[in-house]
C-alpha cells in the first residue's frame, strides 16, 4: 500500500514541472507515455524534484515503465527505497 503523503508530494512535484494543477494527479494517473507534456525533459525535471524532496537518488535502471506507470507505482518504488528496514 502506498504512503498517501508520498502520492501528494509527487502531485505538487508534477504540478509544479507541468505547470498543472495539482488535484489533476491521483494515485491512478497514467504517467509514462499517457501524458503528453511529460517528454524526456519533464521526466529529468520530476526525477530531480522527487530525489531533492526524498533526499535518495534514482538508479538509471529504475528509471522504467513499471516504476513511471502511474502516480501508484512511482510512489511504492520512492516508498520502498525510502522506507527504514525494522
Amino acid at each position: 500500500m502506498t504512503d498517501t503523503a508520498t502520492v501528494q508530494v509527487i502531485a505538487e512535484a508534477l504540478s509544479e514541472v507541468l505547470g498543472d494543477k495539482q488535484a489533476r494527479y491521483t494515485p491512478e494517473t497514467e504517467l509514462f507515455g499517457s501524458l503528453p507534456e511529460l517528454d524526456s525533459l519533464a521526466l529529468v525535471e520530476l526525477i530531480t524534484a522527487i530525489e531533492e524532496r526524498f533526499d535518495f537518488e534514482m538508479d538509471e535502471d529504475d528509471i522504467t515503465a513499471d516504476v513511471f506507470g502511474t502516480v501508484a507505482s512511482l510512489a511504492g518504488y520512492i516508498d520502498e527505497r525510502t522506507s527504514t528496514p525494522t
